[in-house]
Protein backbone atom coordinates (compact mmCIF):
# COMPACT_ATOMS: atom_id res chain seq x y z
CA UNK A 1 0.00 0.00 0.00
CA UNK A 2 1.51 3.30 -1.10
CA UNK A 3 1.25 6.15 1.39
CA UNK A 4 1.50 9.81 0.49
CA UNK A 5 3.51 12.15 2.68
CA UNK A 6 2.41 15.77 2.49
CA UNK A 7 4.18 19.00 3.43
CA UNK A 8 3.13 19.52 7.08
CA UNK A 9 1.90 22.67 8.77
CA UNK A 10 4.96 24.04 10.56
CA UNK A 11 3.47 26.88 12.55
CA UNK A 12 0.59 29.31 12.54
CA UNK A 13 0.24 31.46 9.40
CA UNK A 14 2.92 29.39 7.64
CA UNK A 15 1.67 28.65 4.12
CA UNK A 16 4.66 26.96 2.48
CA UNK A 17 7.93 25.18 3.18
CA UNK A 18 11.20 24.45 1.41
CA UNK A 19 12.82 21.02 1.26
CA UNK A 20 16.31 22.07 2.29
CA UNK A 21 17.67 18.52 2.44
CA UNK A 22 16.36 15.00 1.87
CA UNK A 23 17.53 12.56 4.55
CA UNK A 24 16.40 9.50 2.55
CA UNK A 25 16.73 8.20 -1.01
CA UNK A 26 14.45 6.16 -3.25
CA UNK A 27 14.75 2.52 -2.19
CA UNK A 28 15.63 3.28 1.42
CA UNK A 29 13.71 1.49 4.17
CA UNK A 30 12.42 3.68 7.00
CA UNK A 31 10.70 3.08 10.31
CA UNK A 32 7.81 5.07 11.72
CA UNK A 33 9.04 8.42 13.10
CA UNK A 34 12.34 8.27 11.20
CA UNK A 35 13.24 11.69 9.81
CA UNK A 36 12.56 12.03 6.08
CA UNK A 37 13.63 15.57 5.25
CA UNK A 38 14.76 18.89 6.64
CA UNK A 39 12.23 21.61 5.90
CA UNK A 40 12.78 25.36 6.09
CA UNK A 41 10.08 28.01 6.50
CA UNK A 42 10.24 31.69 7.34
CA UNK A 43 9.66 30.76 10.98
CA UNK A 44 11.43 27.50 11.72
CA UNK A 45 13.69 24.72 10.52
CA UNK A 46 12.28 21.28 11.27
CA UNK A 47 12.55 17.62 10.32
CA UNK A 48 9.56 15.80 8.83
CA UNK A 49 9.07 12.37 10.46
CA UNK A 50 7.61 9.33 8.71
CA UNK A 51 4.12 8.27 9.75
CA UNK A 52 4.60 4.66 8.63
CA UNK A 53 7.28 2.01 8.20
CA UNK A 54 8.15 1.04 4.66
CA UNK A 55 10.27 1.67 1.58
CA UNK A 56 10.71 5.00 -0.20
CA UNK A 57 9.31 4.57 -3.72
CA UNK A 58 9.32 8.10 -5.06
CA UNK A 59 10.54 11.56 -4.04
CA UNK A 60 8.20 14.07 -5.64
CA UNK A 61 9.66 17.41 -4.49
CA UNK A 62 13.34 18.07 -5.04
CA UNK A 63 15.80 19.77 -2.70
CA UNK A 64 15.49 23.56 -2.87
CA UNK A 65 11.87 23.49 -3.99
CA UNK A 66 9.27 25.55 -2.11
CA UNK A 67 5.76 24.12 -2.03
CA UNK A 68 2.48 24.91 -0.29
CA UNK A 69 1.34 23.21 2.90
CA UNK A 70 -0.45 19.96 2.03
CA UNK A 71 1.54 19.35 -1.17
CA UNK A 72 2.60 15.77 -1.88
CA UNK A 73 6.35 15.42 -1.28
CA UNK A 74 7.03 11.68 -0.99
CA UNK A 75 5.63 8.16 -1.52
CA UNK A 76 6.26 5.34 0.96
CA UNK A 77 5.28 1.72 0.27
CA UNK A 78 4.19 0.39 3.64
CA UNK A 79 5.76 -2.79 5.00
CA UNK A 80 3.44 -5.81 5.28
CA UNK A 81 3.01 -7.92 8.36
CA UNK A 82 5.67 -10.55 9.05
CA UNK A 83 7.90 -8.96 6.44
CA UNK A 84 5.58 -9.82 3.53
CA UNK A 85 5.40 -6.95 1.06
CA UNK A 86 1.98 -5.54 0.26
CA UNK A 87 0.92 -4.81 -3.28
CA UNK A 88 -0.27 -1.38 -4.29
CA UNK A 89 -3.99 -1.34 -4.91
CA UNK A 90 -6.13 1.03 -6.90
CA UNK A 91 -8.67 1.41 -4.08
CA UNK A 92 -8.07 4.03 -1.38
CA UNK A 93 -7.82 2.55 2.10
CA UNK A 94 -7.68 5.35 4.63
CA UNK A 95 -6.52 4.25 8.09
CA UNK A 96 -9.40 4.16 10.56
CA UNK A 97 -7.24 5.51 13.39
CA UNK A 98 -4.91 8.50 13.10
CA UNK A 99 -1.33 7.73 14.06
CA UNK A 100 -0.15 9.61 17.13
CA UNK A 101 3.26 11.28 16.76
CA UNK A 102 6.14 10.15 18.92
CA UNK A 103 7.29 12.55 21.63
CA UNK A 104 10.62 12.98 19.89
CA UNK A 105 9.05 14.09 16.64
CA UNK A 106 10.45 17.53 15.83
CA UNK A 107 7.62 18.83 13.62
CA UNK A 108 3.95 18.29 12.93
CA UNK A 109 3.48 14.82 11.53
CA UNK A 110 3.04 14.93 7.77
CA UNK A 111 -0.41 13.87 6.66
CA UNK A 112 -0.59 10.33 5.29
CA UNK A 113 -3.21 9.05 2.84
CA UNK A 114 -3.52 6.16 0.44
CA UNK A 115 -2.25 6.85 -3.06
CA UNK A 116 -4.64 7.98 -5.78
CA UNK A 117 -2.57 7.68 -8.97
CA UNK A 118 -3.53 9.74 -12.00
CA UNK A 119 -3.93 7.70 -15.16
CA UNK A 120 -3.65 9.11 -18.65
CA UNK A 121 -6.41 8.31 -21.13
CA UNK A 122 -3.91 7.40 -23.85
CA UNK A 123 -2.04 4.12 -23.53
CA UNK A 124 1.73 4.20 -23.42
CA UNK A 125 3.14 2.79 -26.67
CA UNK A 126 5.28 0.27 -24.79
CA UNK A 127 2.72 -1.08 -22.35
CA UNK A 128 -0.26 -0.28 -20.13
CA UNK A 129 -1.71 3.08 -19.22
CA UNK A 130 0.67 5.54 -17.65
CA UNK A 131 0.71 6.48 -13.99
CA UNK A 132 1.80 9.82 -12.57
CA UNK A 133 0.90 12.21 -9.77
CA UNK A 134 -0.97 15.53 -10.07
CA UNK A 135 2.32 17.32 -9.36
CA UNK A 136 3.94 15.62 -12.36
CA UNK A 137 0.95 16.53 -14.53
CA UNK A 138 1.14 20.19 -13.45
CA UNK A 139 4.90 20.34 -14.12
CA UNK A 140 4.50 18.78 -17.56
CA UNK A 141 1.71 21.17 -18.51
CA UNK A 142 3.74 24.14 -17.30
CA UNK A 143 6.63 23.22 -19.57
CA UNK A 144 4.72 21.77 -22.52
CA UNK A 145 5.81 18.15 -21.95
CA UNK A 146 3.71 15.45 -23.65
CA UNK A 147 3.52 12.72 -20.99
CA UNK A 148 2.40 10.12 -23.55
CA UNK A 149 5.93 10.31 -24.98
CA UNK A 150 7.68 9.92 -21.60
CA UNK A 151 9.00 6.59 -20.33
CA UNK A 152 8.64 6.46 -16.55
CA UNK A 153 11.44 5.18 -14.33
CA UNK A 154 9.38 4.91 -11.14
CA UNK A 155 7.73 1.86 -9.62
CA UNK A 156 5.56 -0.02 -12.14
CA UNK A 157 6.56 2.43 -14.86
CA UNK A 158 5.33 5.49 -12.96
CA UNK A 159 6.42 8.80 -14.47
CA UNK A 160 8.18 10.72 -11.71
CA UNK A 161 8.90 14.39 -11.31
CA UNK A 162 12.56 13.59 -11.90
CA UNK A 163 11.70 12.10 -15.33
CA UNK A 164 9.95 15.28 -16.40
CA UNK A 165 12.61 17.54 -14.90
CA UNK A 166 15.31 15.68 -16.85
CA UNK A 167 13.49 16.49 -20.09
CA UNK A 168 13.14 20.13 -19.07
CA UNK A 169 16.82 20.36 -18.17
CA UNK A 170 17.73 18.89 -21.55
CA UNK A 171 15.88 21.68 -23.33
CA UNK A 172 12.49 20.02 -23.65
CA UNK A 173 11.09 17.40 -25.97
CA UNK A 174 11.77 17.50 -29.67
CA UNK A 175 8.37 18.79 -30.80
CA UNK A 176 6.48 17.51 -33.80
CA UNK A 177 5.42 21.09 -34.28
CA UNK A 178 6.97 24.21 -32.73
CA UNK A 179 6.05 24.31 -29.06
CA UNK A 180 6.39 27.33 -26.80
CA UNK A 181 8.84 26.65 -23.94
CA UNK A 182 8.55 28.80 -20.87
CA UNK A 183 11.70 30.30 -19.40
CA UNK A 184 12.77 28.06 -16.50
CA UNK A 185 12.61 29.61 -13.07
CA UNK A 186 16.07 29.84 -11.43
CA UNK A 187 16.63 27.21 -8.77
CA UNK A 188 16.25 28.58 -5.26
CA UNK A 189 18.89 27.89 -2.64
CA UNK A 190 18.13 26.63 0.83
CA UNK A 191 18.20 28.71 3.98
CA UNK A 192 21.39 27.01 5.07
CA UNK A 193 23.25 28.22 1.96
CA UNK A 194 24.71 31.68 1.60
CA UNK A 195 23.51 33.48 -1.54
CA UNK A 196 25.87 32.79 -4.41
CA UNK A 197 26.98 35.95 -6.19
CA UNK A 198 27.55 35.62 -9.90
CA UNK A 199 28.71 38.05 -12.53
CA UNK A 200 25.98 39.49 -14.72
CA UNK A 201 25.85 38.13 -18.28
CA UNK A 202 27.53 40.20 -20.92
CA UNK A 203 24.66 39.44 -23.30
CA UNK A 204 21.34 41.19 -23.07
CA UNK A 205 18.69 39.76 -20.72
CA UNK A 206 16.51 38.85 -23.69
CA UNK A 207 19.20 36.58 -25.11
CA UNK A 208 19.86 34.80 -21.81
CA UNK A 209 17.68 31.67 -21.52
CA UNK A 210 17.37 31.72 -17.73
CA UNK A 211 17.99 35.34 -16.79
CA UNK A 212 17.12 35.81 -13.11
CA UNK A 213 16.11 39.41 -13.73
CA UNK A 214 12.79 41.12 -14.26
CA UNK A 215 12.41 41.93 -17.92
CA UNK A 216 11.98 45.67 -17.22
CA UNK A 217 15.21 46.00 -15.22
CA UNK A 218 18.33 46.33 -17.37
CA UNK A 219 21.50 44.51 -16.34
CA UNK A 220 24.82 46.02 -17.27
CA UNK A 221 28.11 44.21 -17.62
CA UNK A 222 29.74 43.92 -14.20
CA UNK A 223 26.46 43.99 -12.27
CA UNK A 224 25.97 41.23 -9.73
CA UNK A 225 22.94 38.97 -9.57
CA UNK A 226 22.12 37.39 -6.19
CA UNK A 227 19.55 34.57 -6.37
CA UNK A 228 16.66 35.02 -3.94
CA UNK A 229 16.70 32.28 -1.31
CA UNK A 230 13.47 30.51 -0.47
CA UNK A 231 13.36 32.01 3.01
CA UNK A 232 14.04 35.52 1.69
CA UNK A 233 11.19 35.09 -0.80
CA UNK A 234 8.88 33.92 2.00
CA UNK A 235 9.81 36.86 4.21
CA UNK A 236 9.20 39.24 1.30
CA UNK A 237 5.80 37.74 0.62
CA UNK A 238 4.77 37.98 4.27
CA UNK A 239 5.92 41.59 4.55
CA UNK A 240 4.00 42.56 1.41
CA UNK A 241 0.95 40.73 2.75
CA UNK A 242 1.19 42.54 6.09
CA UNK A 243 1.49 45.97 4.46
CA UNK A 244 -1.30 45.14 2.01
CA UNK A 245 -3.81 43.79 4.55
CA UNK A 246 -3.11 45.88 7.66
CA UNK A 247 -3.50 49.67 7.39
CA UNK A 248 -0.28 50.72 9.08
CA UNK A 249 -0.04 53.86 11.20
CA UNK A 250 3.09 55.01 13.00
CA UNK A 251 3.95 56.94 16.14
CA UNK A 252 7.06 57.64 18.23
CA UNK A 253 8.14 58.92 21.63
CA UNK A 254 11.58 59.79 22.96
CA UNK A 255 12.62 58.54 26.37
CA UNK A 256 15.27 59.78 28.78
CA UNK A 257 17.04 56.58 29.89
CA UNK A 258 19.97 58.25 31.65
CA UNK A 259 19.10 56.58 34.95
CA UNK A 260 18.58 53.21 33.25
CA UNK A 261 22.01 53.43 31.63
CA UNK A 262 23.64 54.27 34.96
CA UNK A 263 21.82 51.43 36.76
CA UNK A 264 22.69 48.85 34.11
CA UNK A 265 26.36 49.92 34.04
CA UNK A 266 26.51 49.61 37.82
CA UNK A 267 24.85 46.17 37.92
CA UNK A 268 26.20 44.42 34.79
CA UNK A 269 29.49 43.07 36.20
CA UNK A 270 27.90 41.49 39.27
CA UNK A 271 25.07 40.17 37.10
CA UNK A 272 27.54 38.51 34.72
CA UNK A 273 29.46 36.97 37.61
CA UNK A 274 26.36 35.52 39.25
CA UNK A 275 24.25 34.57 36.23
CA UNK A 276 26.85 33.88 33.55
CA UNK A 277 25.27 36.10 30.90
CA UNK A 278 25.45 39.74 29.88
CA UNK A 279 22.89 42.20 31.19
CA UNK A 280 21.79 44.10 28.08
CA UNK A 281 19.26 46.92 27.80
CA UNK A 282 16.68 44.85 25.90
CA UNK A 283 15.24 42.98 28.95
CA UNK A 284 14.46 46.33 30.61
CA UNK A 285 12.56 47.51 27.53
CA UNK A 286 10.66 44.22 27.26
CA UNK A 287 9.78 44.36 30.96
CA UNK A 288 8.40 47.89 30.55
CA UNK A 289 6.39 46.81 27.49
CA UNK A 290 4.95 43.80 29.32
CA UNK A 291 3.83 45.89 32.29
CA UNK A 292 2.23 48.43 29.94
CA UNK A 293 0.42 45.70 28.01
CA UNK A 294 -1.25 44.74 31.29
CA UNK A 295 -2.55 48.29 31.56
CA UNK A 296 -3.61 48.48 27.91
CA UNK A 297 -4.61 44.92 26.92
CA UNK A 298 -6.13 46.12 23.64
CA UNK A 299 -2.58 46.47 22.29
CA UNK A 300 -2.20 42.73 22.88
CA UNK A 301 -4.86 41.92 20.29
CA UNK A 302 -5.37 40.39 16.85
CA UNK A 303 -7.64 41.30 13.94
CA UNK A 304 -9.77 38.28 12.96
CA UNK A 305 -11.98 39.58 10.16
CA UNK A 306 -15.37 39.90 11.86
CA UNK A 307 -13.96 40.18 15.38
CA UNK A 308 -11.00 41.39 17.42
CA UNK A 309 -9.34 38.87 19.74
CA UNK A 310 -7.69 40.28 22.85
CA UNK A 311 -5.11 37.73 23.92
CA UNK A 312 -4.92 36.67 27.54
CA UNK A 313 -1.29 35.53 27.43
CA UNK A 314 1.47 38.07 26.88
CA UNK A 315 4.00 36.43 24.60
CA UNK A 316 6.70 38.76 23.28
CA UNK A 317 8.22 38.12 19.85
CA UNK A 318 11.80 39.33 19.41
CA UNK A 319 13.68 39.71 16.14
CA UNK A 320 16.93 37.74 15.82
CA UNK A 321 19.08 38.11 12.70
CA UNK A 322 21.22 35.38 11.17
CA UNK A 323 23.61 35.79 8.25
CA UNK A 324 20.87 35.62 5.63
CA UNK A 325 17.50 35.86 7.38
CA UNK A 326 15.52 37.34 10.24
CA UNK A 327 13.70 35.07 12.69
CA UNK A 328 11.12 36.07 15.31
CA UNK A 329 11.14 33.60 18.24
CA UNK A 330 8.76 34.12 21.15
CA UNK A 331 9.24 34.66 24.89
CA UNK A 332 6.22 32.81 26.29
CA UNK A 333 4.38 34.23 29.33
CA UNK A 334 6.73 37.20 29.51
CA UNK A 335 4.46 38.85 32.08
CA UNK A 336 5.45 36.15 34.57
CA UNK A 337 9.18 36.79 34.23
CA UNK A 338 11.56 39.13 36.02
CA UNK A 339 14.26 41.13 34.24
CA UNK A 340 16.55 38.15 34.89
CA UNK A 341 14.01 35.71 33.45
CA UNK A 342 13.56 37.82 30.34
CA UNK A 343 17.34 38.18 29.95
CA UNK A 344 17.76 34.40 30.11
CA UNK A 345 14.98 33.88 27.56
CA UNK A 346 16.49 36.42 25.15
CA UNK A 347 19.94 34.86 25.47
CA UNK A 348 18.61 31.32 24.97
CA UNK A 349 16.42 32.15 21.97
CA UNK A 350 19.16 34.16 20.27
CA UNK A 351 21.71 31.36 20.73
CA UNK A 352 19.36 28.65 19.42
CA UNK A 353 18.29 30.82 16.48
CA UNK A 354 21.85 31.28 15.29
CA UNK A 355 22.56 27.58 15.85
CA UNK A 356 19.49 26.61 13.80
CA UNK A 357 17.92 24.77 16.75
CA UNK A 358 14.61 26.58 17.15
CA UNK A 359 11.51 24.44 17.46
CA UNK A 360 8.07 25.11 16.04
CA UNK A 361 6.83 26.04 19.51
CA UNK A 362 9.59 28.66 19.82
CA UNK A 363 8.22 30.47 16.76
CA UNK A 364 4.49 30.49 17.45
CA UNK A 365 2.07 32.24 19.78
CA UNK A 366 3.55 35.75 19.78
CA UNK A 367 1.12 38.54 20.72
CA UNK A 368 3.36 41.65 20.48
CA UNK A 369 6.79 42.22 18.91
CA UNK A 370 9.74 44.18 20.31
CA UNK A 371 12.38 44.86 17.66
CA UNK A 372 15.85 45.95 18.81
CA UNK A 373 16.91 48.01 15.78
CA UNK A 374 19.17 50.10 18.01
CA UNK A 375 21.62 47.20 18.15
CA UNK A 376 22.98 48.24 14.75
CA UNK A 377 22.86 52.00 15.33
CA UNK A 378 19.40 52.91 14.00
CA UNK A 379 17.83 55.98 15.61
CA UNK A 380 14.50 56.00 13.74
CA UNK A 381 12.55 53.26 11.97
CA UNK A 382 9.05 52.32 10.82
CA UNK A 383 8.69 48.58 11.45
CA UNK A 384 6.26 46.34 9.56
CA UNK A 385 3.70 44.63 11.78
CA UNK A 386 4.33 40.95 12.47
CA UNK A 387 0.95 39.64 11.29
CA UNK A 388 -1.48 38.70 12.79
CA UNK A 389 -0.38 40.86 15.74
CA UNK A 390 -1.85 44.35 16.03
CA UNK A 391 1.35 46.29 16.76
CA UNK A 392 5.15 46.23 16.87
CA UNK A 393 7.62 48.49 18.70
CA UNK A 394 11.21 49.20 17.72
CA UNK A 395 13.79 50.18 20.34
CA UNK A 396 16.30 52.50 18.70
CA UNK A 397 19.89 53.26 19.62
CA UNK A 398 20.59 54.99 22.93
CA UNK A 399 22.49 58.19 22.17
CA UNK A 400 23.67 61.15 24.22
CA UNK A 401 21.89 64.37 23.23
CA UNK A 402 21.56 67.87 24.67
CA UNK A 403 18.09 68.32 26.16
CA UNK A 404 16.40 71.12 28.08
CA UNK A 405 15.63 70.35 31.74
CA UNK A 406 14.25 73.15 33.94
CA UNK A 407 15.26 75.69 31.29
CA UNK A 408 18.81 74.40 31.36
CA UNK A 409 20.68 72.36 28.75
CA UNK A 410 21.93 68.98 29.92
CA UNK A 411 23.49 65.99 28.22
CA UNK A 412 21.22 62.98 28.62
CA UNK A 413 21.01 59.41 27.28
CA UNK A 414 17.98 59.39 24.98
CA UNK A 415 16.23 56.66 22.99
CA UNK A 416 13.38 56.71 20.49
CA UNK A 417 10.59 54.13 20.72
CA UNK A 418 8.88 53.70 17.33
CA UNK A 419 5.54 51.91 17.08
CA UNK A 420 3.58 50.69 14.06
CA UNK A 421 -0.06 49.80 14.62
CA UNK A 422 -2.87 48.09 12.74
CA UNK A 423 -5.46 50.84 12.41
CA UNK A 424 -8.24 48.25 12.12
CA UNK A 425 -7.61 47.30 15.76
CA UNK A 426 -5.95 50.33 17.34
CA UNK A 427 -5.98 54.10 17.10
CA UNK A 428 -3.53 56.82 17.99
CA UNK A 429 -5.06 57.59 21.37
CA UNK A 430 -4.59 54.18 22.98
CA UNK A 431 -1.17 53.71 21.37
CA UNK A 432 -0.05 57.11 22.58
CA UNK A 433 -1.11 56.24 26.11
CA UNK A 434 0.62 52.88 25.86
CA UNK A 435 3.90 54.47 24.77
CA UNK A 436 3.66 57.05 27.54
CA UNK A 437 3.27 54.19 30.02
CA UNK A 438 6.38 52.46 28.62
CA UNK A 439 8.24 55.78 28.77
CA UNK A 440 7.26 56.38 32.41
CA UNK A 441 8.41 52.92 33.46
CA UNK A 442 11.78 53.24 31.72
CA UNK A 443 12.44 56.70 33.13
CA UNK A 444 11.67 55.46 36.66
CA UNK A 445 14.40 52.79 36.61
CA UNK A 446 16.89 53.43 39.40
CA UNK A 447 18.82 51.87 42.30
CA UNK A 448 15.65 50.30 43.70
CA UNK A 449 14.78 48.48 40.47
CA UNK A 450 14.59 44.73 40.99
CA UNK A 451 16.33 42.35 38.62
CA UNK A 452 15.09 39.15 40.26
Amino acid sequence: MATKVLMPQLGESVTEGTISKWLVNVGDTVKKYDSLAEVTTDKVNAEVPSTVSGRITEIVVQEGETVAIGTLILYIEESGEAGAPQVKTEEAQVPSQPVAPAPEAQANVAVAATEHPVRSQAAHPDGPKQRYSPAVMALSQEHGIDLSRVVGTGAQGRITRKDVQAIIDAGGQQPVAPVHQETPVPTTVTQADMPQITSAPTTSPASTPSAAVHADIPVASGDQIIPVTSIRRTIANRMVQSKHEAPHAWTMVEVDVTNLVAFRNQAKDEFKRKEGLNLTFLPFFIKAVVESLKEYPMINATWAGDKIIVKKDINISIAVATEDALYVPVIKHADQKSVLGIAKSVDDLAARTRAGKLTMDDMTGGTFTVNNTGSFGSVLSQPIINSPQAAIMSVESIVKRPVVINDMIAVRSMVNLCMSLDHRVLDGLICGRFLQSVKQKLESVGPDTKLY
